[in-house]
């Protein structure tokens, strides 16, 4: 304007730890911003050392994230021995047979005798990176 100053149309919320870093030198980031986004108006204003930092804390973040244990989830299913093949085959959204134990026989079928299995299985759950897990489709429950 006739004052000489300058209009510059960038997200405020990501430009308060950009200006803090002109300020004080150091990169804080509230953990409630995306640091993708702090790193846009780094690059915008070209400002190399604090594009290295938010570059840096981004690897970091995800790092982190790539080292979080999978949780497992196990059901024990009872079956008949004629089910026991039938049961395996069509398991789905990502269960996994575990181990088999006989119970033995528990009734007479016709002339035969039925054996009865205990059939564990399993089913990694995902963490996301906010910290949820995936939940099982109906299917699976």
């Amino acid at each position: 304007d006739e004052t000489g100053a300058y209009l510059i149309d960038r997200d405020p919320t990501y430009f308060g730890p950009v200006l803090n870093y002109l300020r004080h030198g150091k990169l804080v980031i509230n953990k409630d911003l995306a640091e993708e986004g702090v790193l846009e108006e780094a690059e915008f204003y070209n400002i190399t050392s604090l594009i290295k930092l938010v570059k840096d804390k981004i690897r970091e973040r995800d790092s982190k994230i790539s080292q979080v244990p999978v949780k497992h989830v196990y059901r024990v299913l009872q079956c008949q021995e004629e089910e026991l093949t039938q049961m395996v085959s069509t398991m789905s959204d990502g269960w996994k047979f575990e181990q088999l134990v006989s119970i033995g026989s528990s009734y007479n079928y016709g002339n035969e005798d039925q054996a009865e299995f205990l059939c564990v299985v399993s089913k990694e759950l995902h963490n996301t990176p906010y910290g949820t897990t995936s939940e099982p489709s109906e299917k699976a429950k």
